[in-house]
């Protein structure tokens, strides 16, 4: 028989569809699989209405079968089959396709009764990524003969008469030899090609049946010398279904436990703890979609790594269109995981990706929510699993908003959580503006390194005498991240070492002006004794029993300048930023008084003492020594 050309723009567009619309080699199973469950979906929506085919749903099946002797895969469907004038339009015209032609021509009816996946009619040639031949036997319902395609690729293809006993497809693929480069072969492996078929058709509605080999303990005609026989594991083969047809989110609610889905979870995302939350969605709508998303309670060891890969598993039709869709979570969200399955959405050629439209937006934005809202859930309802969980993805928060610029602060501020001095705990910000007194104007914190050198700040004792909180920040971002919010509930953020903590009344700021002016020479004469370590040196309005404090003034705190000085050098391109230190002295502090005294009588003791109080201040603050031999000396001679 002649052989034909296909009747696209020629070898060209073949090799096209070949070589460069498909990254994935293995996305052949899947392709072909995908046309089987159509042609039976079709067969089984004309059952409705024709009797005659006197099929049950059960009755219909997807075999896969491999011939390792003749390097052949083969997929038979006992579907819809097709005519040769069929094979002629759908298998000799490339992204001409069977099934978008049958829901056009069977309209609002099919889309209801339906769930097929074919739309661009090139599926199929992806076969040829490893076969260097395919054959297609073909009997369709109500015709008594089957046809043969055959094609070695884009040299054209035979159509001619074939037999096949009852009508559907098989799909014969001879594999292509081997090159240094690429091993066909392991697609002749029976174990391979089940772990295809449960990555990215184990929810294909009909079942997929195949050889699978196992193993028996079983005797043999050996008899041992007890007079026992001997026993032997052997291997066995049983055709048996691989995939699970119907996915547990598909499931309805009251046929699954929560057990049942932290189970999924464990195996499908290979976790060994139960998740902190499970979200399933049914919805409809605008865009339809199902999903079951789970909130890890422990972050992956890959987690903070550029291997690690973000993004929900996504299917339509049952089948697996990608297994990283990043595009449906929010940055903040990434530790997410859990699959999706729409009918709604518009895949694009290959099936491998999506075309980022409206209905794909249109589902991020409510799993988005939903992720929300079930955390929220979690702060008031089960605050220790909370905890467990921000412990390990806290910081994803932070750094999100940062690099957003605060645009996503109305999602993530109240997911947040800082150390309380109060109650020695994390405390969310809603907790803390719910707690404070009614005479409190802001919201305090202090930044440091640890929560025990904060809690020794001699800064932050006039605050708790009020008895108010004040928030523990020890994470490098902390600082950044109160300065973006600025406010929360109409409540501004202060730090410890602002000029003003809204704690003054009228007199008492008086009473601080007249004593600043009274002792600004004092002042004046500690910030030059400390040769220009200083941007100024004060009277302080905060300290109550201590007799110094280190703060600074500009906007940048001391914690900033040691996360600037922890950066690699080419992240800081070399340069050094350096807080403005400000030296706040004690009035009322004993301390005080020997330093106005030896300003009075000994100027030299005087300057030792501000560079000893600056030396305690720097130690109080967290930051090192600059010269830890010169501060030992100053000591020894300030106790002679």
């Amino acid at each position: 028989m002649a052989k034909k050309q296909f009747k696209a723009e020629s070898k060209r567009l073949l090799d096209l569809m070949i070589n460069s619309i498909y990254t994935n080699r293995e996305i052949f199973l899947r392709e072909v699989i995908s046309n089987a469950s159509d042609a039976i979906d079709k067969l089984c929506y004309a059952s409705l209405t024709d009797d005659k085919i006197g099929l049950n749903r059960d009755d219909f099946r997807i075999d896969v079968t491999v011939d390792k002797e003749k390097r052949q895969i083969t997929v038979s469907d006992n579907g819809i089959g097709m005519t040769a004038q069929e094979m002629e339009q759908n298998l000799g015209v490339i992204a001409k396709s069977g099934t978008f032609q049958f829901r056009n021509e069977n309209g609002d009816a099919a889309e209801k009764e339906l769930d097929v996946i074919g739309q661009f009619g090139v599926g199929f040639y992806s076969a040829f990524m490893v076969s260097s031949k395919v054959t297609v036997i073909s009997r369709a319902y109500g015709s008594e003969e089957a046809s043969v395609w055959e094609s070695s690729g884009a040299d054209g293809y035979t159509v001619k008469p074939g037999t096949r006993d009852t009508w559907g497809t098989d799909v014969i693929m001879t594999l292509k030899e081997d090159t240094d480069e690429v091993s066909y072969s392991e697609y002749l492996d029976n174990n391979t090609l089940s772990s295809i078929i449960k990555k990215y058709s184990d929810y294909i509605r009909w079942p997929i049946y195949m050889d699978v080999t196992r193993s028996r303990y079983v005797e043999t005609d050996e008899v041992k010398e007890d007079g026992t026989k001997k026993k032997e594991w052997q291997d066995y083969t049983e055709n048996e279904v691989v995939n699970s047809r119907v996915p547990i989110w598909q499931r309805p609610k009251n046929e699954v436990s929560d057990d049942d889905c932290k189970a999924f979870y464990k195996e499908h995302f290979y976790d060994f703890e139960d998740p902190a939350a499970v979200i399933r969605v049914s919805a409809e709508g605008t865009v339809s979609y199902k999903a079951m998303l789970f909130v890890p309670t422990a972050a992956p060891a890959n987690y903070y790594s550029k291997d690690y890969q973000a993004g929900l598993q996504l299917y339509s039709a049952g089948v697996m269109i990608m297994e990283h869709c990043d595009a449906l979570l929010p940055d903040y969200f990434r530790f997410v995981r859990g699959v999706v399955e729409s009918p709604d959405l518009s895949l694009n050629i290959s099936r491998e990706m999506l075309q980022h439209d409206r209905q794909l937006k249109v589902i991020a934005n409510s799993i988005e929510k939903k992720i929300r809202n079930e955390l929220l859930k979690l702060i008031e309802n089960d605050r220790e699993t909370y905890n467990k969980f921000y412990k390990a993805f806290g910081l994803q928060f932070k750094y999100a908003m940062l690099n957003a610029y605060g645009s996503n602060r109305e999602q993530l501020q109240d997911l947040l959580m800082f150390r309380s001095a109060e109650k020695d705990s994390f405390i969310t910000l809603k907790d803390y503006t719910d707690a404070m007194p009614e005479e409190q104007k802001m919201i305090y914190y202090a930044a440091g390194e640890t929560v025990a050198s904060l809690a020794e700040l001699p800064q932050t004792e006039r605050i708790r005498s009020k008895g108010y909180d004040i928030l523990f920040l020890t994470d490098d971002v902390d600082e950044f991240l109160m300065n973006m919010l600025g406010t929360y509930a109409e409540k501004k953020f202060c730090s410890v070492n602002s000029d003003d903590l809204g704690l003054e009344t009228e007199e008492e700021k008086k009473h601080a002006e007249e004593t600043e002016a009274e002792n600004k020479e004092l002042l004046i004469f500690v910030k030059e004794a400390l040769e220009g370590k200083l941007a100024d040196c004060v009277i302080s309005r905060k300290l109550v029993s201590g007799a110094v404090c280190l703060t600074t003034k500009g906007g940048v705190s001391l914690e900033m300048e040691r996360y600037f000085a922890s950066l690699p050098e080419a992240v800081s391109g070399g340069q050094t930023i350096k807080a403005e230190r400000v030296l706040e002295l004690n009035p009322d502090h004993e301390v005080f008084a020997a330093l106005k005294k030896a300003f009075d009588e000994d100027r030299e003791k005087a300057a030792d003492y501000a560079r000893l109080l600056y030396g305690q201040a720097e130690l109080a603050a967290g930051v090192p020594l600059e010269d830890t031999a010169e501060f030992n000396r100053l000591m020894c001679r300030l106790m002679k």
